[in-house]
């Protein structure tokens, strides 16, 4: 999709510089970007972000990285060079804002933190994500996706009741830091707006994935009690999970009194509708297991298909089991425009899933190719000038 003189994107004029590698970081800056925000990414020159490394690669370049990546340009500095320094120090003068993603300190040693660059330019949005947060006795560790979905608590209920540990299939705990870090970029811009002053922005991925539990937190608060693995069922509603059938299995949600009706119509047992256990979503998430038993001796005798069609006709969302490989060629998918080709440098054409946000009916364009290392070098810094035309 091109950009036609008439399109203005939401974030268009704001200048965000990207210090960090992987996945949180570079996630919030693609959020950024999408919207229009001109990401310049300043990597080390020696490798840069180390997500360049990650398979697949496409004659030398990496799809992970082409995928958070778009819609930026790449610089190179050596941070531990004092040129270097003092050409970022120039470069946050014209920033709105600056995104890292260092253990706490690391940014205070080299002189970038934010009251170091607060005094370069006092508009400056300065946001940290960082495993614990930037105070507190656990600050100063380091974390991962897997530590931070274990310490959190999301292993605890994720998986099957007496399995081992099991971790999101999605680094949920990655991209939810990176998503609360957007979001908070984004709504303090209307404050610089206002007043003329920028502020540090803390996001501790501990807390984000911590915030996205609440439904997890709540019931320990109320309950006083853990909550516990549900493989993919519900704790509060039933029939609501993935249900074996003869070839394979499907997930169904019946979430209320009327889906649930319905779905005794479908599957021809309206007994069950005055059994005392299955009168409400709370009685039936209480016996759960018997009713699913119960359910899956009608589903075993018909495939995926039959059961899908079934619960279309009469309302319950239902949708199959889908692989990457399927969802992506779904026809809602192709409708919405969501996947897309992009050029990796060297000329490779692959695709990727863009922004899955309309705005009037409009998605948000791939306006730059993923970069190579250090590509934009001479448009952001060359012919002794730092600020350059946005693109």
């Amino acid at each position: 999709m091109s950009v036609t003189s008439t399109t203005l994107l939401p974030l268009q004029g704001v200048r965000v510089l990207e210090l960090c590698n992987v996945a949180a970081g570079p996630f919030c800056g693609l959020l950024l970007a999408d919207m229009g925000a001109d990401l310049i990414k300043v990597e080390n020159p020696t490798g840069g972000d180390t997500l360049r490394t990650w398979p697949p690669i496409t004659d030398g370049f990496s799809e992970n990285f082409a995928s958070l990546n778009r819609n930026k340009r790449s610089v190179t500095l050596d941070l531990k060079s004092p040129d270097d320094i003092a050409r970022l120090r120039e470069l946050v003068r014209t920033a709105d804002v600056l995104i890292e993603n260092n253990r706490p300190g690391v940014m205070q040693r080299l002189g970038l933190d934010y009251a170091s660059l607060k005094a370069v330019n006092p508009r400056l949005l300065y946001c940290s994500i960082s495993a614990y947060g930037q105070s507190g006795p656990r600050a100063s560790e380091g974390g991962f996706d897997l530590t931070i979905q274990a310490m959190s608590g999301i292993m605890s209920v994720t998986g099957e009741d007496g399995g081992a540990p099991v971790k999101c299939g999605v680094p949920l705990s990655d991209f939810a830091a990176g998503l609360y870090a957007a979001y908070s970029v984004a709504a303090s811009l209307r404050h610089v707006q206002q007043t003329g002053e920028g502020a540090h922005i803390d996001v501790p991925m501990l807390g984000t994935s911590l915030a996205i539990a609440a439904l997890q937190t709540s019931e320990y608060f109320g309950s006083g009690r853990d909550p516990g693995k549900l493989g993919s069922a519900h704790p509060r509603n039933a029939p609501y999970q993935a249900f074996r059938c003869k070839d394979g299995y499907f997930a169904m949600a019946a979430g209320n009194n009327a889906l649930w009706r319905s779905v005794t119509e479908v599957v021809g047992m309206p007994e069950l509708l005055e059994d005392d256990r299955f009168t409400s979503p709370t009685t039936r998430a209480k016996h759960q297991v018997a009713l699913r038993d119960l359910l899956e001796v009608k589903f075993l005798e018909k495939e995926v298909a039959y059961w899908l069609a079934e619960f279309a006709r009469v309302g319950v969302p239902s949708a199959p089991i889908n692989s990457y490989s399927q969802v992506l060629k779904d026809p809602q998918v192709e409708h919405m425009d969501w996947v897309q080709d992009i050029t990796l440098p060297g000329d490779n054409v692959t695709r990727t899933f863009v922004s899955p946000i309309k705005i009037n009916g409009q998605g948000q364009p791939v306006r730059m190719n993923p970069p190579a290392l250090g590509e934009h070098n001479d448009a952001v810094f060359g012919a002794d000038k730092v600020k350059v035309t946005a693109p």
